[in-house]
């Protein structure tokens, strides 16, 4: 709901943080991220994606970050 309502970003990392805590995998926010587009559209779709990328790097869980 965070990604279709838009403009919700600070609620959408709190949400990404939880979701990481209660144990989802990057892999399933992201897919959940990307299914969303169909339904949101893609400009809200990757509003999101840029916030959990951002959440992501800050808990290193980037796939691409050096470990």
């Amino acid at each position: 709901m965070l990604t279709a309502l838009g403009g919700c970003e600070p609620q959408l990392d709190v949400h990404i943080n939880a979701a990481l805590n209660v144990g989802l995998t990057t892999d399933e926010i992201v897919e959940a991220l990307l299914h969303s587009a169909v339904y949101c559209g893609m400009p809200k779709a990757v509003n999101a994606t840029f916030i959990a990328k951002k959440v992501f790097g800050e808990r290193g869980l980037l796939k691409d970050q050096a470990a």
